[in-house]
C-alpha cells in the first residue's frame, strides 16, 4: 500500500503535494494567500466568541428571570395562605369574644368548675391562635393609635394623659403585621384649665 491508499486519492498528480487535500490548504484557488485565512478565521473566532458572550449573557438574565418568577410565587403563596388564615381567624374572633364576655359575666348558680373548663378552652383557643401568628393588640394604658384602636367614646379624666386609653370594650387582634380587628376602646381628654 502506498502513503496515500487511507485518503482515497491515487498517487499525487502533477503540482499537488503528498497529503494535501484538494481545495484546501495554500495552493487552492479560492484563497491564495496564507495571509488571508488568519485574518478570516481571527474574524469568525471573534465573530463566533461575541455570539457565545450574548448568548451566555442572555442564559444569565433568564436565570435571574426565572430565580425572581420563583421567588415571587413563593411570597404571593405566602401572602395568599395568610390571607386565606387571615379570613377564618377574622370570622372566629366573635366566638372568642362571646366565649370572653361568658367567662367575665359569671352566674352563680352556674358551678366553678364549668367556668373552669371554659376557661381552659379559652386558653387553648388564644394558644392555638398565638401559634399561628396572631396576637392581641395593646391597648390598656396605651396612647391611642388609629392604626391599632377604635374609639367609641371619650372620658375626661385630668388624671390620665391626653389620648390615653382608659377602657378596651373589645379586645383587637393582628396577624403578624395585619391588623385583624382594632381594639374598640374608650380614650381620655384631659380638660384644659384657663
Amino acid at each position: 500500500m502506498s502513503a496515500h491508499a487511507g485518503t482515497g486519492a491515487g498517487p499525487p498528480k502533477n503540482g499537488e503535494r503528498v497529503g494535501a487535500v484538494p481545495g484546501v490548504g495554500p495552493l487552492a484557488a479560492s484563497n491564495p494567500s496564507p495571509v488571508a485565512d488568519v485574518a478570516e478565521l481571527t474574524a469568525t473566532i471573534q465573530k463566533v466568541q461575541a455570539e457565545k458572550k450574548e448568548l451566555y449573557d442572555r442564559l444569565l438574565r433568564k436565570q435571574a428571570e426565572l430565580e425572581n418568577l420563583r421567588k415571587r410565587m413563593e411570597r404571593e403563596k405566602g401572602d395568599f395562605r395568610e390571607h386565606a388564615n387571615a379570613d377564618l381567624i377574622r370570622a372566629l374572633l366573635p366566638s372568642l369574644d362571646g366565649l370572653d364576655r361568658a367567662l367575665k359575666y359569671r352566674d352563680r348558680r352556674v358551678p366553678e368548675e364549668f367556668y373552669k373548663g371554659m376557661e381552659l378552652i379559652d386558653q387553648g383557643l388564644l394558644d392555638v391562635l398565638k401559634r399561628h401568628g396572631v396576637e392581641p393588640i395593646k391597648a390598656l394604658g396605651q396612647t391611642f393609635n388609629p392604626h391599632l384602636h377604635h374609639a367609641v367614646g371619650t372620658v375626661e379624666d385630668a388624671q390620665r394623659h391626653d389620648q390615653e386609653i382608659v377602657e378596651e370594650l373589645l379586645p383587637g387582634y393582628r396577624l403578624k403585621h395585619r391588623v385583624l380587628r382594632p381594639s374598640m376602646v374608650k380614650v381620655a381628654v384631659t380638660t384644659k384649665k384657663e
